[in-house]
């Protein structure tokens, strides 16, 4: 099962008799559903009218507004209700530096004393999502005599919401956070009915998906209308974060312009016809690992290469025999284009599309002396194209491999580990030679994300890419393998996936072997995928809750 996105395995058609006697190989059908989207972002986007130039100033003197607020808040509850909802409106890309030193101050003068749930929670939660190792045990004065959190905490909506958030900043060990998020969940859910704006919007939220597994942007967006809501709000901050969003808005509609008309110049779509048409969902997907402006190269690096490693992934799950993927593995891993007469048509458009791209990148990167990086995109993306042949080889053989055997593969088939060292690549001097020598390796972190990955992937897609004859599932090897039902199977799953989380909030606490905007591209590819397999597998089907997103991001602007 090639995740990303992706697929799950390999299978060959039916061969039948042609015209001139010869074997005919009957491709696979998986019957994608064209694109939702068109050419709206091509033609859309030349007729988007330009931001009014006043915007960027007025937001720059609402920026240094913001920051004077942050400095002079003196109540420490005040200030981490102001930090986080600068974080949450997605606009703290700006202030960086100033609440480092405010996170530090508190953290120097941390004891978790206090009996505001609310209070202690937020502290909690901020000082880890900074890195800081704070102990759980700040919670056990919420406990009663015996050993469980205190029922007169039910009332506390707030508290209860903070305490929820808090508890999916645990790592392996907090067992106290494991028995908040039993017992808040309950007490929220319970509570939601009756509960108003903008309090049940955070709620409901919240219950879909915790704040440590959303995508940023979307969340920004989401947050912007509750927090308009807030009577407690600063009216300041509030209209910078929706001119800072509309300013990205805009700067992301000409990225994905020119994306579409490179996808579009390549005629990709109608070249290929067996291939998902989903370079819109692509870009959607790389925004949420990095959206702000100073990723703008990254992300136009990283969506390219994630789009054509959707076309690679159709060409083997559906569409290749597993002679033409032999030989196309073999091109791919001499990366020479002279191998391309070697390759029936379909691939060769995928090859030397993927070669110019390649080639382009290198050229930008040389001239500030970072070329260097290219070797590293080039491995990882064989890396793929690897586990993707051992796919298709044993779903060719109809072989099931050992749950172990099939994750050893089935891990770098997600795509993760190939695009965490893609999202480096592109970005700026904070990325060394040193910083692409862990990635390429698959540390921790990237381990874990990547189990997320195919994980929730398989959870959600199994049934269908069965349907198509895929290579066995995760499900079905652990199954096959242990016993299991198919009920009980789903619940382990769901226990690995929430111990890979831990694992991933220990990665990020401090000291890291590398700088924490490294390793956020690995944890925000993990949140892009809690997003997009929430429900069904949003990116194959991306015509529902998919399409509803991207429109809330990259088509409406926020009203200021």
């Amino acid at each position: 099962m090639s995740t990303l996105i992706l697929g799950n395995g390999h299978s060959d058609g039916p061969t039948t008799q042609g015209k001139n006697g010869k074997k005919e190989i009957g491709r696979a059908c998986a019957n994608y559903h064209p694109s939702v989207w068109g050419d709206r972002f091509i033609t859309s986007s030349l007729d988007d009218k330009e931001l009014d130039p006043c915007t960027k100033q007025r937001a720059e003197k609402l920026k240094e507004e913001v920051k004077k607020i942050l400095s002079d808040v003196n109540n420490t509850v005040q200030k981490l209700n102001l930090i986080d909802a600068i974080q949450r409106l997605g606009v703290a890309y700006h202030f960086e530096t100033d609440i480092e030193k405010e996170l530090h101050r508190i953290y120097d003068d941390y004891n978790g004393n206090g009996d505001n749930l609310h209070a202690v929670a937020l502290q909690f939660r901020l000082l880890r999502q900074q890195g800081y190792n704070v102990s759980s045990d700040v919670f056990r004065k919420f406990k009663d005599n015996e050993g469980k959190f205190k029922g007169t905490l039910s009332s506390d909506i707030q508290g209860l919401l903070s305490l929820y958030e808090a508890a999916y900043l645990g790592i392996h060990g907090d067992d106290i956070l494991d028995e908040a998020i039993t017992f808040t969940t309950m007490h929220l859910k319970s509570a939601l009915p009756q509960l108003t704006s903008p309090l049940a919007k955070q709620v409901e939220l919240a219950l879909e998906v915790p704040l440590q597994k959303r995508v940023e942007r979307l969340q920004s967006r989401y947050y912007i209308s509750i927090y308009e809501e807030d009577k407690e709000r600063s009216d300041v901050l509030l209209e910078f974060a929706k001119l800072d969003f509309n300013i990205l808005q805009s700067l992301h509609k000409k990225e994905l312009r020119d994306i579409s008309r490179w996808w579009k110049e390549n005629d990709f779509a109608v070249k290929l016809p067996f291939i998902r048409d989903r370079v819109v969902e692509c870009y959607f997907w790389i925004l949420g690992v990095y959206y702000e402006p100073h990723y703008s190269r990254a992300r136009m690096i990283m969506t390219k290469i994630i789009s054509l490693t959707s076309i690679m992934d159709d060409i083997y799950d559906v569409h290749g025999t597993l002679e033409e993927l032999e030989l196309y593995t073999a091109a791919l891993e001499s990366w020479d284009r002279g191998a391309v007469d070697q390759l029936p048509e379909y691939m060769k458009i995928h090859f030397v599309a993927l070669l110019d791209a390649v080639d382009g990148f290198e050229e930008e990167l040389s001239r500030e002396g970072k070329s260097y990086r290219i070797s590293y995109l080039k491995e990882a993306f064989k890396g793929v194209a690897r586990a993707y042949l051992k796919e298709a080889r044993w779903a060719s053989s109809d072989y099931v491999p050992t749950y172990e055997e099939y994750m050893e593969v089935a891990l770098i088939s997600s795509a993760y580990p190939m695009l965490t060292v893609i999202s480096l690549v592109g970005m700026g001097d904070i990325v060394t030679k040193e910083a692409l020598e862990w990635a390429i390796n698959v540390p921790k972190v990237v381990t874990a994300c990547s189990v997320i990955c195919r994980l929730k992937d398989d959870l959600t897609s199994s049934e269908l890419e069965q349907a198509r004859g895929h290579v066995a599932s995760a499900m079905q090897c652990y199954m096959r393998e242990h016993g299991t039902s198919y009920v009980n199977t789903c619940e382990i799953f769901q226990e690995m996936v929430a111990s890979a989380w831990k694992e991933v909030n220990k990665e990020c606490l401090k000291p890291r072997h590398v700088p924490m905007p490294v390793i956020m591209r690995a944890v925000n590819l993990a949140r892009v995928i809690e997003l997009l397999y929430v429900h069904q597998d949003g990116y194959t089907n991306s015509t529902r809750e998919t399409k509803d997103r991207i429109t809330m991001v990259m088509v409406d602007p926020v009203a200021v």
